[in-house]
C-alpha cells in the first residue's frame, strides 16, 4: 500500500526547505534494500558512527564515495570463488547504500575490522553559521549612535 503525500501546502509557509521536500520525495521513490544491514549511531554530541556487515568482502572489493550531502558505499567481489559450494549461505552479491547526510557533516574516516566497516562522521557548523546574540537598542541610543561625532579643538584667536 503506497502513500503520496502533498508537500504543496508546506511550500506555503516555508522558506529554503525545497531540498528537505526533495530528500523526502526521493527516499520515497527509490527502492530500499536492507541488505547488507548496517546501524546508524550518535557518539556524541556532534559525531556519528555508520556500521555495516560487509562480511566476507576486503577493503578492494568497497568503495565509498562522499559528494555534497551523499555519502555512497558500494561493495562489488572482485572474482566469484571456483570452489564447488555445497551450501552458500554468506551472500556476496553487490551493493549499494546511500545515505543523504545534514549540511556540514563530514567524513572523518572509514575502517574495516572483523568484517564491519564503521564509518565515522562529524558535524561541524562553520563559526559565521552558529547563533550569536544580537544587542537590542533603544531609540534613544540609536540616535545617539548615529549622531556626527564633534572634534574638540583648542580654539585659536
Amino acid at each position: 500500500m503506497a502513500t503520496t503525500y502533498d508537500y504543496a501546502p508546506l511550500f506555503r509557509s516555508t522558506v529554503g526547505f525545497d531540498r528537505l521536500f526533495n530528500l523526502l520525495e526521493t527516499q520515497r521513490a527509490r527502492s530500499i534494500s536492507d541488505w547488507p544491514p548496517y546501524d546508524i549511531a550518535k557518539t556524541g554530541d556532534d559525531s556519528y558512527r555508520i556500521s555495516i556487515a560487509v562480511a566476507g568482502f576486503t577493503r578492494d572489493d568497497l568503495d565509498i564515495t562522499f559528494q555534497t550531502n551523499l555519502l555512497t558505499v558500494v561493495g562489488k567481489k572482485q572474482e566469484p570463488s571456483s570452489d564447488a559450494y555445497l551450501h552458500r549461505g554468506i551472500a556476496g552479491r553487490p551493493f549499494e547504500h546511500r545515505f543523504e547526510l545534514a549540511d556540514h557533516v563530514r567524513v572523518t574516516g572509514a575502517d574495516l575490522n572483523n568484517g564491519l566497516l564503521e564509518i565515522d562522521l562529524v558535524r561541524e557548523i562553520p563559526e559565521e553559521m552558529k547563533p550569536r546574540k544580537i544587542a537590542i537598542e533603544s531609540a534613544a541610543t540609536a540616535e545617539r549612535s548615529q549622531a556626527p561625532m564633534q572634534i574638540e579643538a583648542s580654539n585659536a584667536a
